[in-house]
């Protein structure tokens, strides 16, 4: 009895190319999937520098005119009032 037992493992295929590059995929797809949930939930604090770059660089003249844009853009005409028989 003892001698039909066969105690050796069985022989497993080595991965065919199609096989690595499907298993290299998955790996690198699930550390970007990681990457982008990280970058959702940590924010990266913004430089104080860029803000105050973006404030001098414009001039007074293009703000006063884009805000004027915008108001005139916000106006409706009146609506008319029937008259009165």
């Amino acid at each position: 009895m003892a001698a039909e037992l066969d105690f050796t493992p069985p022989e497993i295929p080595e991965p065919t190319l199609m096989e690595n590059i499907l298993h290299y995929g998955l790996f690198f797809g699930a550390i970007f999937q990681l990457i982008c949930v990280l970058a959702i939930i940590l924010p990266i604090p913004k430089s104080h520098k860029t803000d105050t770059e973006g404030f001098e660089s414009k001039s007074s003249e293009v703000v006063k005119k884009t805000k004027a844009a915008a108001a005139s853009a916000n106006k409706k005409p009146k609506k008319e009032t029937k008259k009165k028989r």
